[in-house]
């Protein structure tokens, strides 16, 4: 998983030469369906529709935005993965459902059925608790638990459950998980009250800036760039992280020219801060991340493969 990680890291900036130039080598067919694996109105749903609606302006390309969610991006995967590989359809995701959701839910599916384009940014997870609460840190939590406490954390994917349960582990506390569908619905809990803590992959930013939210802690292998000072998973004593990136994909077999233009032309759109898309994502997610080619491809089989380790540490 580190060794992914890392490989991952060291393709992040290197892989963004995209030029219109070099993407007009490529023209589509046709319009290109663009599957969203996220609700409409969310924070991945607008990065997706900003990136079309750029491409459509810069390239001439015709898209036609579609949610197909459900299990965690499997449902968008399971449909994507019949389409033409011509370019005329892609989709949007993260690379845990292609790594940990599609290992655990023995879904049929693996990497090798997509042709993975380029991520577009990092996740930003943080683990977040209200302000209200008064905790400060993470040490707060934790002596808040030892003391009878019953503390509820909010998460929205079984891998993040298995990562709770390890750093609930890890502490010598027992967590309440309560999984929930989707990041908007984890910080509506804790907000509201009804959830204590939970994983937040970015959607936070706005209130721990505000004031209203608290990063007690990093989800991730890295600090988070809004609270840097916050303890990392491996800092909690716990071997895994939540690590991923939003990515684009296509079916598999998409010929070379049509996955070199798409993965650069997104890649570009992203990558560029003044642009609506790149605002959003530098706003949002600490900034670009894009990942494509071989790099891609690496990460994503060694994310499935990685999966089952992760898995059999919760069963322990």
């Amino acid at each position: 998983m580190k060794r992914t990680l890392k490989a991952a890291i060291a393709a992040i900036g290197l892989a963004v030469s995209a030029t219109a130039g070099m993407a007009a080598d490529w023209t589509p067919p046709g319009p290109i369906k663009l599957m969203i694996a996220f609700r409409a109105g969310g924070g991945a749903d607008t990065q997706a529709r900003l990136i079309a609606e750029a491409l459509e302006e810069k390239m001439g390309w015709k898209f036609i935005p579609e949610q197909v969610t459900g299990k965690g991006g499997l449902n968008m995967a399971n449909t994507l993965k019949g389409q033409p590989n011509d370019g005329t359809a892609i989709g949007l995701a993260v690379t845990e459902t292609f790594g940990y959701n599609m290992a655990a839910a023995n879904a049929g599916m693996s990497p090798e059925d997509f042709t993975g384009l380029t991520t577009t940014a990092g996740f930003q997870m943080g683990i977040v608790a209200p302000s209200g609460k008064g905790w400060s840190s993470f040490e707060d939590m934790i002596a808040a638990a030892k003391g009878g406490q019953d503390i509820r954390f909010g998460v929205m994917s079984p891998k993040l459950a298995d990562l709770a349960y390890l750093l609930g582990k890890a502490q010598g506390v027992d967590f309440n998980i309560v999984q929930v569908k989707g990041g908007k619905a984890v910080m509506n809990g804790v907000t509201a009250g009804d959830l204590d803590v939970g994983f937040m992959a970015g959607i936070q930013a706005k209130g721990v800036a505000s004031g209203d939210l608290v990063n007690l802690a990093s989800g991730l292998s890295q600090p988070l760039v809004q609270t840097p000072d916050a303890p990392t998973m491996a800092d909690l004593g716990v071997d895994f992280d939540s690590d991923g990136y939003f990515v684009f994909v296509g079916p598999a077999g998409m010929p070379d020219d049509a996955r070199k233009a798409l993965s650069e032309a997104i890649a570009a759109v992203v990558s560029d801060e003044s642009s609506k898309a790149g605002g959003l994502v530098k706003k949002a997610f600490g900034g670009s991340a894009t990942i494509m080619g071989n790099d891609l491809t690496q990460l994503m089989s060694d994310d499935y493969s990685n999966a089952g380790t992760l898995m059999d540490a919760a069963s322990e």
